[in-house]
């Protein structure tokens, strides 16, 4: 742009000039003169303001403004706007650098919602003094989630160095106990968002030191919320009517959904847990209640079949737990009420659907060793019941234990032989690995990953060798990871001699074969004699050997997985029960 400087006040003065000898002598100057010399200075001077105001307020941004050290003055909103995404857009995905009490740590900006409002600044820009001299310069409006700042650097920070101590208050069956708090230093959300906002595009480590503070709430406070309310909460129970029914929040069950949550500022805040108390009075919420049911898939007529999902009818935990804490303070007898919400299934029909099964793609059949009704079929039995329907989804791996939990005889396990320390001992559950040498196998032949199984010490015939798999709750477990896009469903069914294990998914693959070498370091058995009793299980006894299997995948008439297995099997002693000749 270029400036033409207005001229001085002075060359507007009007001058009169000298006439000529013998000529008649003007009139003096009339007041209509007068007028327009001082119009003309008063112009001059308009003139020369106008001049200076064009220098100095050019475009929306007053000239000589600098944000973070780059010029804006003189720049149009936009212009201005466009400058700065320019030059910081790049550096804003930048790593936020920051001294966390002498920690380097690095924060992604997006991961504390750290951004430079651009708009604002420039509005903040605008919004300056003029500037005849120099320049002026306006700090950028930098906004950031103070919360996730502060979840973030909390997350870097080594919990040791927190020395404040939170308050709590617990029940020990009835009786409320405090936890009383102590001041110490931690982190001051405050102090460490300002010091990122500052520091950030600068180039510089924004220092966050921890600070000396004392808890939100104090002894007083503690002792003061076990009198008024932690106390008065389990003195009496609380009927609670849902509709026309009602049923009995006991004071044991209060207690235990009644929780007092300390925040990282030591500030005490009491609260009920809608799943606490539901679980703490199950019986009382079955009673109103109605559960949802999840979408499922059987076999009908030998086809998958999905059934629907049904609605449920759910006490409303979100207002019945700001209702029941506000009469918690009161002497009984306490009353408050409940509403029921409709509660949909965790799975839909639509989501069965989408994991795809439609066909059988593996199944394994094995023989029991005695009849039906023998105490080790029973259990077989038993465990293949718990396990049938079982759905696993894409991604998952599945667990026998996981799924059947300990076997008891709860359960209705029964008595039956297992290996114990190399000997075969009557235990609750014998012949649940039968069952699990079953299921190994479909989930062999249907391709799926080998996460975890262990073949028996001894060889039995009734058992593919190798593959094969034995149980023992918590140690010994089988997984199986579903490796395919599609869910895939678990159906066992048994006959009077036999157990099978069918997989239900969508075909991946041509076929899975399986290949052994033949027996190595062949070893024969020991003959043993053990005390009778109903500890000692006789048996002929079995050579042990070494041997190896693979495991032949092929898709598209093409050999994809080629996996091999191998195992060493322990001769079983000929065990007789009875005191050896001498």
């Amino acid at each position: 742009m270029t400036f033409t400087s207005p001229r001085p006040a002075d060359d507007a003065t009007v001058v009169i000039p000298v006439p000529p000898a013998g000529a008649e002598p003007e009139p003096p100057a009339g007041p209509h003169l007068k007028r327009a010399i001082v119009v003309g200075s008063v112009a001059a001077l308009l003139l020369g303001a106008a001049g200076l105001g064009a220098y100095v307020l050019t475009g929306d941004v007053p000239r000589g403004t600098r944000v973070l050290g780059l010029d804006v003055g003189n720049k149009s909103r936009s212009e201005a706007e466009r400058l700065l995404a320019d030059e910081f857009g790049p550096r804003a995905a930048e790593p936020v650098a920051v001294d966390l009490d002498g920690t380097p740590v690095r924060l992604t900006p997006a991961a504390i919602g750290l951004v430079l409002d651009v708009e604002a600044t420039v509005t903040k820009a605008m919004r300056g003094g003029v500037t005849l001299r120099g320049s002026r310069t306006v700090d950028p409006v930098v906004r950031l989630d103070q919360a996730r700042l502060e979840k973030a650097l909390r997350a870097e920070l080594d919990p040791k160095k927190i020395t404040l101590k939170k308050p709590g208050i617990s029940y020990a069956g009835l009786t409320p106990k405090p936890k009383y708090p102590a001041p110490g230093r931690t982190i001051d959300p405050a102090q460490a968002a300002e010091a990122v906002r500052t520091s950030w595009l600068t180039g510089a480590a924004a220092r966050v030191p921890l600070t000396e503070q004392p808890p939100a709430t104090s002894r007083a406070d503690v002792d003061d919320l076990i009198r008024t309310l932690a106390g008065p909460a389990v003195a009496a129970p609380v009927t609670v009517a849902v509709a026309d029914r009602t049923f009995t929040l006991t004071p044991r069950a209060i207690a235990k959904a009644l929780v007092f949550r300390a925040d990282d500022t030591g500030k005490l805040t009491p609260a009920v847990d809608g799943r606490k108390l539901r679980a703490a009075a199950r019986s009382g919420f079955a009673a109103v209640e109605t559960e949802p049911e999840a979408a499922s898939i059987t076999l009908n007529g030998g086809r998958p079949k999905i059934v629907a999902s049904t609605a449920g009818r759910l006490v409303d935990l979100d207002k019945l737990g700001p209702a029941l804490l506000a009469v918690l303070p009161e002497p009984g007898p306490r009353r408050v009420t409940a509403e029921l919400v409709r509660a949909e299934a965790d799975t839909t029909a639509a989501d069965m659907a989408k994991l795809g099964i439609k066909q059988k793609v593996s199944t394994f059949t094995t023989y029991f060793t005695g009849g039906r009704r023998s105490p080790r079929s029973q259990n077989i039995i038993t465990i293949a019941k718990a396990v049938d329907g079982a759905v696993v989804r894409p991604g998952e791996t599945f667990s026998l234990n996981g799924h059947t939990g300990e076997r008891t005889y709860a359960k209705g396990y029964r008595d039956a032989p297992v290996i114990l320390n190399g000997k075969l001992e009557p235990g609750v559950g014998g012949g649940a690995s039968q069952f699990t040498t079953t299921l190994f196998n479909a989930a062999y032949y249907a391709g799926l990953q080998d996460v975890e199984h262990k073949p028996h010490s001894f060889y039995f015939s009734r058992y593919p060798a190798v593959i094969e798999a034995t149980i023992f709750y918590p140690t010994l477990d089988l997984k199986f990871k579903n490796t395919t896009p599609y869910g895939i469903l678990v159906d066992t069914s048994t006959t009077g001699r036999s157990v099978t294990v069918a997989l239900w998914s969508t075909k991946v693959y041509d076929s899975v074969k399986t290949e052994r070498s033949p027996r190595r370091n062949i070893t024969s058995p020991p003959t043993v004699h053990r005390e009778p009793g109903p500890k000692c299980i006789a048996t002929g006894g079995l050579p042990g050997f070494t041997q190896d299997a693979w495991r032949i995948i092929r898709k598209d008439g093409k050999v994809v997985k080629r996996e091999k297995f191998t195992w060493r099997y322990d001769p079983e002693p000929r065990f007789i029960c009875g005191k050896k000749p001498s």
